[in-house]
């Protein structure tokens, strides 16, 4: 019997890894590209349509309107980033520290929610760990994502707190509608006994 040669057995452990992660970056790469803010996808939040999920939460960065307009009028969701980054102190919401990961949660449910194909393709994952796998290091990266291993992850963890939801959803969705239909059996059965019963012998 041949003797495995050690890259093979690491390359196994990598993959079996990997199936237990998804890595996610750039908007297109398929198919978790998708799982990216900065991914096109129309999106209404608060009674506004944003072009990406992007644009939705930037919006809610800047103090003034016309900061705001300035900043949603970038032509790529990337930019709209770089220019919103880039706002001094005075020009941001006082409490954004504080709200900002309310408001991406809420985008992100506006996004799957208003999306059937990607709150599919996000249960499809199952139990994966799912990171965004930033390529510069720096703080936003590390704290949206994680840099060689490294940071906080945080769009990863909101996806997989949406995924639980959806998942629950489902399940009781799924619970109700056997109940409906054993309800449905069960008031059925003594009509067609009684019907049975009124019958001529």
């Amino acid at each position: 019997m041949t003797k495995t040669p050690t890259t093979a057995r690491k390359r196994a452990v990598t993959q079996t890894a990997a199936v237990n992660e998804i890595r996610f970056y750039r908007a297109n790469e398929e198919p978790y590209g998708a799982f990216s803010n900065l991914y096109k996808r129309p999106v209404e939040f608060e009674g506004t349509s944003y072009p990406t999920s992007e644009h939705a939460y930037q919006a809610g960065k800047a103090l003034k309107p016309a900061v705001r307009e300035w900043i949603l009028s970038a032509p790529t969701p990337a930019l709209a980033a770089m220019a919103a980054h880039g706002l001094y102190v005075w020009d941001v919401v006082p409490d954004w520290a504080q709200i900002k990961f309310t408001r991406m949660r809420a985008v992100l449910r506006a996004k799957f929610d208003q999306h059937a194909d990607l709150r599919e393709l996000l249960l499809s994952t199952g139990e994966a760990r799912l990171v965004e796998a930033g390529t510069v290091n720096n703080a936003v990266n590390r704290l949206w994502g994680e840099v060689d291993g490294k940071g906080e992850n945080m769009l990863g963890v909101m996806l997989m707190e949406l995924r639980t939801a959806y998942a629950k959803q489902r399940s009781a969705g799924a619970r109700a509608a056997k109940k409906a239909s054993a309800s449905t059996q069960t008031s059925a059965s003594p009509k067609l006994a009684s019907k049975r019963a009124g019958a001529p012998a």
